[in-house]
């Protein structure tokens, strides 16, 4: 919790209860859930949060660069504590989200300067499939 509490100091942002309460819940999951997901979640042990701060504290944590928002095509967006570059891999039946570890994306980054004069910054590889559970 010290690198929520440095970022926000650094950045002269109000570190809330509520922004503390969705980041730590992120860490704690290894799942990539929507901003509705962490507001029931949250509900019970903050009844008096909107999932209009839900979405407020995501905002935050995303411009301050402490989480990652994903844009799988679904219509809303999910949310990764991992903020390193990893590809994602959604199921096409469940919509279940999952991380896809161990594959280097530097490798795809130096062959991607290969095929064009852009100066590549980054990237968001998704993936997508048909789970374990759905097979």
């Amino acid at each position: 919790m010290e690198n929520i509490s440095a970022v926000f100091k650094e950045k002269k942002l109000k570190l809330t209860p509520q922004r503390i309460a969705v980041y730590k819940y992120l860490c704690s999951t290894n799942e990539h859930p929507s901003a509705e997901t962490i507001y029931k979640a949250l509900q019970p042990d903050y009844p008096t949060m909107s999932l209009a701060t839900v979405y407020k504290a995501l905002k935050t944590l995303t411009e301050v660069n402490l989480i990652q928002e994903l844009n799988v095509g679904e219509g809303s967006f999910r949310y990764d504590a991992t903020i390193n570059a990893h590809p994602h891999i959604q199921c096409l039946t469940c919509g279940k989200v999952d991380d896809i570890c161990g594959m280097p994306l530097d490798d795809i980054m130096i062959k991607a300067n290969e095929y064009t004069d852009y100066e590549i910054l980054g990237s968001k590889i998704y993936m997508f499939g048909i789970c374990k559970d759905c097979k």
